[in-house]
């Protein structure tokens, strides 16, 4: 099984940087894909970046140019640098991890953009 922990959610003015960090723990070696989601007021969960075991990056459309999603393998750890923020990425942050069984998620932080 496999355990995810987000932090570094929080209040931040519009235009402003924050960074997220997910720790995986349990059966990491058995992890591929890891990445975040994330669910605002009254929409649904999209997707916002996902890293592959392989270093392929993808992102949503509405954070490309900037927001950076980075891996560290050796500390089965994902990071998320949120740049340029507006008011639209107030969301719930989910972190996920993929293995040959199943998607992981985490318990999500809470990231508030302030005009």
């Amino acid at each position: 099984q496999v355990q995810l922990v987000e932090s570094g959610g929080g209040w931040v003015q519009a235009g402003g940087s924050r960074r997220l960090f997910c720790a995986a723990s349990g059966s990491t070696f058995t992890i591929y894909d890891m990445g975040w989601y994330r669910q605002g007021p009254g929409k649904q969960r999209e997707l916002v970046a996902l890293n592959s075991i392989g270093g392929i990056r993808k992102y949503g459309d509405s954070v490309k140019g900037r927001f950076t999603i980075s891996r560290d393998n050796a500390k089965n750890t994902v990071y998320l640098q949120m740049n340029s923020l507006k008011p639209e990425d107030t969301a719930v942050y989910y972190c996920y991890a993929d293995d040959t069984l199943e998607r992981h998620w985490g318990q999500g932080t809470q990231v508030t953009v302030s005009s």
